[in-house]
């Protein structure tokens, strides 16, 4: 894994593929903040991307990170133990005021025009949200060119949801405030093809996604379990996802594994792992300095890790 902490030169242009490379030749991390290295980033240099932004950094600013760590709350949700197990914090955006939803829609705004002109024709967008605030950042994407092309379901089951009304559980025990959320969804978006989706694949060597096999497409329905165990042990970062869930998605978006996977919110460097454990090129970038150094630790980690497959209806 190569590691730069400053940034570098502008990644190359097309065409890039690494089919000799070793592992860890396969990845490189920046610590820096992401838009000012996408002002810099090449056009046409990146072919996919796959990230799980910090929706504005309203979670992780220093006074909320300070709430999360002494268990008070702010926007994390510090949920109770069960069975002498303590479950992960959980942002809550039922909180945000008007205020921060509107730096939302600047965020995903900014984020949308900047990555742009740094993909490939035909290249895809992953990117994580909730149902709460998704509309912030589907219509950004949408305004700025981007097509959207589906909406990969995670079913994973999680504590947001399905509380009653607080300090007022007892007077209204029949009520539920919001719906137990079973599901995380993730945009999928996709910068417009170069004519058809054919002559896309032979110069651009994207425009689709990777199929399961054969005879199974990839599909928008994937059962995920929450990231527990030994990639917790390895990566401690609140928003971690499972490489099981991860790595289908790195697979799928290098629709013939040629090419470089761009996660701009790289925190722990699941993407990159899942990246590296598939055998694909990938980049990283990470502001926080304390993730950064973790992600540098986790990568090689997760990407070693044997993990059981979990299914796609």
């Amino acid at each position: 894994m190569r590691l730069v902490r400053q940034r570098a030169e502008p990644a190359q242009t097309k065409p890039r593929s690494f089919p000799n490379a070793s592992p860890a030749e396969k990845c490189e991390v920046f610590q820096a903040d992401a838009f000012d290295w996408l002002e810099q980033a090449a056009e046409n240099s990146i072919e996919a991307v796959i990230t799980d932004p910090p929706y504005g950094l309203i979670e992780y600013s220093p006074e909320e990170l300070r709430k999360k760590a002494h268990g008070v709350g702010g926007v994390w949700r510090i949920p109770p133990s069960y069975d002498g197990c303590q479950r992960s914090p959980l942002p809550r955006f039922t909180v945000l005021r008007k205020s921060d939803l509107d730096r939302l829609r600047e965020f995903f705004d900014r984020l949308a025009s900047l990555l742009l002109p740094a993909l490939v024709p035909g290249a895809h967008v992953f990117i994580a949200t909730n149902p709460l605030v998704s509309g912030l950042v589907y219509e950004p994407f949408i305004a700025a060119g981007f097509e959207k092309r589906a909406e990969i379901v995670r079913v994973v089951h999680t504590l947001r949801g399905g509380d009653r009304p607080k300090n007022a559980h007892e007077e209204f025990p029949d009520v539920t405030v919001m719906p137990k959320s079973c599901w995380e969804p993730w945009g999928l978006f996709r910068k417009p093809c170069e004519g058809r989706v054919q002559d896309n694949l032979r110069k651009w060597r994207t425009g689709g996604l990777r199929r399961l096999s054969a005879d199974k497409p990839f599909k928008d329905l994937i059962y995920s379990s929450p990231a527990r165990g030994e990639e917790r042990k390895i990566a401690p970062h609140p928003s971690l996802k499972p490489q099981s869930f991860m790595r289908q998605l790195a697979r799928a978006s290098l629709p013939l594994g040629e090419g470089v996977i761009l996660d701009p919110f790289m925190g722990s460097g699941s993407t990159l792992a899942a990246a590296t454990a598939c055998g694909l090129r990938s980049i990283g970038i990470e502001r926080a300095p304390e993730f950064f150094e973790l992600a540098k630790r986790a990568i090689p980690k997760l990407a070693a890790l044997q993990v059981a497959a979990q299914g796609s209806s």
